[in-house]
């Protein structure tokens, strides 16, 4: 239970703290800044996106094999 409300902490942290990052190779740069700036902010929050979808996959995996071995 403990684990759970940890988890469900550090999710709401994740969510609610605002942070500004920059993803962007230097050619998505120059291309972005000829889009626009809302253009711009989804291209680098689907750069984001894309990085962290397999990151959290791999996490779940790597935290269900240690749950078990435990």
């Amino acid at each position: 239970m403990r684990g759970c409300v940890i988890l469900f902490v550090l999710l709401m942290l994740f969510f609610v703290v605002p942070a500004d990052v920059s993803a962007q190779c230097s050619i998505c740069t120059k291309t972005a800044q000829q889009l626009g700036e809302k253009p711009a902010k989804a291209l680098n929050m689907g750069i984001i996106y894309l990085g962290l979808t397999p990151l959290i996959v791999m996490g779940y995996i790597g935290y269900r094999w240690w749950k078990s071995e435990h």
